[in-house]
């Protein structure tokens, strides 16, 4: 099968330069990625598949993946070429307003090889096994006798919104869990040992972790006002990076305040990073262990909800880097495990979140990648012992 045709430099070509200075090089067309590139070229060192066009208007190159319906939430395979991400389906049930649902798919970043995993209900957060043979997504698939609901609405999350493991192919469908609480946000550990998922009882939302067989579901978080969602698996596999809100605060300041946070399994070593009062939703982990991308509201006169872009962001600290600047929505970011791609939603129709397509970004400029791993520090944050503990 044929395998990654875009390929980039593994290592920033500017050493130890700060991303900031990468980036204001970038602005001013000196990055090796963008400097002599006529408009619609692939960076340098990679090879444009047929159909594809790079873009140069944004800091770093980047395109739309054609032939893919409208589909967000799109989360790498291990091979950093496969994608798996919630798709518009007609199949699907239609959302609260009335537009179709969306289904399980996954693609290749060339826009190849789509395909379905499920039939029916209505999807949401998806993930790949380390193995790549397996998946795990959300689905209200045997719950069609409740709520539609809106994912993005915490006051209106479906209930009935279940975790299922299936072959990379469909096949052989399982369902994880059996309640009808909304289960989403869903992830599994670079071993495959462990699923970390977000969910919702009655208007707390805390984290969760179980074994893939179904077996010692625990709780990992348990706080009255902070709601925790969006885990993500750190490269060392035991701490997981999330956002919270606190309830307290939800619809009561726009945009609702968020901070980025990290735990471990255990629910020990609960760290804040993000105390600004800015929105810093959906942080991802870089495969370097210490920086992330994550989505703020940079102008909030923009549209009914603001202009939402990119933002890479570094746990030891510093002003995070902007990385789109499309008026409008740009969301729901995920590293590449090379570290070298990137790929996030960006609403192309006009309204808010309407016509998202995946699109993919050249980072291998920034150093991000496993090459350049750096272990968790102690340093790096607040501890959270002055809000609610993690649950024991």
């Amino acid at each position: 099968m044929h395998r990654q045709k875009i390929r980039s430099n593994s290592r920033s070509v500017f050493g130890p330069l700060p991303i900031a200075v990468i980036l204001a090089f970038a602005a001013y067309g000196l990055s090796p990625s963008l400097a002599a590139q006529p408009a619609g070229a692939a960076p340098a060192e990679a090879t444009s598949p047929d159909g594809i066009e790079w873009q140069t208007d944004e800091m770093l190159p980047y395109y739309e993946i054609p032939n893919i319906p409208v589909s967000a939430e799109a989360y790498f395979a291990p091979d950093s070429y496969h994608l798996i991400a919630q798709t518009r389906d007609p199949d699907a049930v239609q959302g609260p307003t009335g537009r179709h649902g969306n289904l399980t798919y996954t693609y290749t970043i060339e826009g190849t090889e789509l395909t379905r995993l499920n039939d029916k209900g209505q999807d949401a957060c998806s993930y790949f096994f380390p193995d790549q043979q397996r998946v795990i997504f959300t689905s209200t698939r045997d719950n069609l006798h409740l709520p539609v609901g809106n994912w993005s609405d915490e006051d209106d999350y479906p209930r009935g919104g279940e975790l299922y493991i299936a072959n990379v192919d469909g096949s052989d469908r399982r369902r994880l869990t059996h309640n009808e609480w909304y289960e989403a946000e869903v992830v599994v550990s670079p071993t495959g040992e462990w699923i970390a998922f977000g969910r919702n009882i009655d208007g707390r939302q805390d984290l969760w972790r179980i074994r893939p067989d179904g077996t010692d579901e625990q709780r990992i978080t348990d706080t009255d006002d902070w709601q925790e969602g969006s885990p993500y698996f750190m490269p060392d596999g035991e701490n997981l990076m999330f956002r919270s809100w606190r309830d307290s605060d939800f619809k009561r300041i726009r945009p609702t305040p968020m901070v980025v946070m990290t735990i471990n399994m255990d629910g020990s070593d609960w760290r804040g990073y993000t105390f600004d009062g800015d929105m810093n939703w959906a942080p991802n982990p870089a495969p370097d262990g210490r920086h992330y991308v994550f989505v703020r509201v940079t102008e909030k006169d923009v549209g009914p909800l603001g202009n939402w872009d990119i933002f890479l962001g570094d746990l030891a600290g510093g002003e995070p880097v902007r990385l789109t600047t499309w008026r409008g929505f740009d969301g729901l970011p995920g590293m590449a495990p090379n570290g070298k791609l990137l790929a996030w939603a960006r609403a192309k129709a006009g309204g808010f979140m309407a016509g998202i397509k995946t699109h993919i970004m050249d980072v291998s400029s920034l150093g991000i990648g496993p090459e350049n791993y750096e272990p968790l520090n102690s340093e790096w944050g607040r501890p959270m012992s002055d809000d609610p503990p993690a649950a024991e």
